[in-house]
């Protein structure tokens, strides 16, 4: 008994889990960018050398030198690897000119080339669930150190002085640059978890699962969608059976999005209600004249209630949630529903069901991007299934009427349901991605977004 309460309880533990929905795996191709982006933004460096020569609280002067300045702060180069199970190793090359009055007496000149290094854990915010960086054990390493002292003045007690001085002044001088290079980083974090609207019925925000991963390759963010109508309503994702991975045949230090068909399922699901459709027009794309007339050539009895032909009118309900399937090469919008079909009468009389038809069919689906947003574009695939739910001109042959209901969906119906799809399905908003630039493809039971800088 106990052993049976033990598997219930873990299979509701399994069931409940938060199962991430959505995969990000940054790359050392955005990461560089970002840092990069971030002390050009930030122009950090030039900002600790104006800071030098002031006097600030809690720092002493250094002994044996007077107004100090900094200036000539070379363009720092940034070298970055991933540290595994930790974050990023971050290696800032750059060099500056140290100036002031020496004890010596006289103005003095250090040119400096050093390298600041630290490592940026990363971490997830305990306040906004976001990630974040967080430097540790920055250290100023002198590569080279030239002055316009004499070299044979004292060369020991000179050599010591440089060396006391610089170690003093440098990593209160440029560590400070490695944090503020991160709170720039940090805050392009801050959308990743806003809710983002689909049209007017409901949002998608994107919240972490986990701390972020980090491999010798990459950076892996599992992140939960959460999908949730205008009312309020949370739509829960099905249970998509196999954990969501990423395929190996991405070049490595690459950076993609994953998202798991099971999540674009919830978010077609905020859309079912626009998904029901009337069809009033007789002129409806490439179809003839839509009339009872049109109708009789598959159903002979409607020539019999209607020799005098009245236009139609079709009313399609979907009635179960839209599914969305992927299989390697190809993804599917399956829609289950009715198509009522009515005679239409004058002077506002309401229309006359001829018939009600149960339909199950699938659409093929194109995917793209249009800024922050995934956009489809649908085709006909299959009709599925067609069974007469109720008739009010007699029994018929329902196959006899495929090819007709094929079309209808084609010309009539499809191009509404594209039109409703054109809101686009919002993307994780992060580091200021750019997504126009990604290439998708269709892999298993998802959709992945190879992302690129240019």
């Amino acid at each position: 008994m106990l052993r049976i309460l033990c598997l219930a309880l873990c299979g509701l533990l399994t069931r409940t889990r938060a199962d991430p929905g959505a995969l990000l795996r940054l790359g050392m191709d955005i990461m560089n960018r970002e840092v990069q982006s971030a002390m050009d933004e930030s122009h950090i460096l030039e900002k600790m050398a104006a800071e030098a020569g002031k006097k600030r609280p809690g720092v002493k002067p250094i002994k044996g030198i007077t107004n100090l300045k900094v200036k000539d702060v070379q363009l720092p180069v940034i070298t970055l690897s991933f540290i595994p199970g930790v974050g990023i190793f971050q290696c800032v090359s750059t060099g500056m000119t140290i100036t002031g009055k020496s004890f010596m007496g006289g103005n003095m000149e250090i040119i400096v080339v050093l390298n600041i290094t630290a490592t940026n854990r990363l971490l997830q915010d305990k306040e906004t669930g976001l990630p974040t960086f967080k430097s540790e054990g920055c250290e100023v390493i002198l590569v080279s150190v030239k002055t316009n002292l004499p070299s044979n003045m004292l060369p020991k007690v000179v050599n010591k002085f440089l060396y006391s001085t610089l170690h003093k002044v440098l990593p209160g001088l440029m560590c400070p640059a490695i944090d503020a290079v991160l709170v720039y980083v940090n805050r392009k974090w801050a959308n990743l978890s806003a809710p983002m609207p689909v049209g007017q019925v409901g949002t998608v925000k994107y919240v972490l699962t986990s701390i972020p991963t980090t491999t010798a390759s990459y950076i892996q963010v599992d992140l939960n969608p959460v999908v949730q109508q205008q009312e309020g309503n949370t739509i829960e994702p099905a249970d998509a059976g196999e954990p969501l991975e990423f395929p190996e045949d991405y070049a490595k230090g690459s950076s993609q999005l994953l998202l798991s068909a099971a999540f674009l399922t919830a978010e077609l699901a905020l859309l079912q209600k626009s998904f029901d459709v009337n069809v009033q027009d007789m002129v409806i794309g490439k179809l003839p004249s839509q009339t009872t007339e049109t109708l009789a050539a598959f159903i002979p009895e409607v020539a019999e209630a209607y020799p005098k032909p009245k236009p139609l009118v079709a009313q399609i309900r979907i009635n179960k949630p839209p599914t969305v399937t992927a299989k390697t090469g190809k993804s599917l919008l399956h829609l289950h529903g009715t198509l009522q079909m009515f005679a239409a009468r004058r002077r506002g009389r309401a229309p006359v069901s001829l018939f009600l038809l149960e339909i199950h069919f699938n659409l093929r689906i194109q995917y793209s991007v249009r800024e922050d947003r995934l956009q489809m574009a649908t085709s006909l695939d299959r009709l599925l299934s067609l069974s007469r739910a109720s008739s009010s001109v007699g029994t018929f042959n329902v196959k006899e009427l495929t090819g007709f209901i094929k079309g209808y969906l084609q010309e009539a119906y499809i191009p509404v349901i594209n039109d409703v799809l054109q809101v686009g399905l919002p993307l994780p908003g992060f580091l200021d991605m750019n997504y126009n630039l990604a290439e998708v493809d269709i892999v298993e039971n998802a959709l992945l977004l190879d992302l690129k800088l240019d």
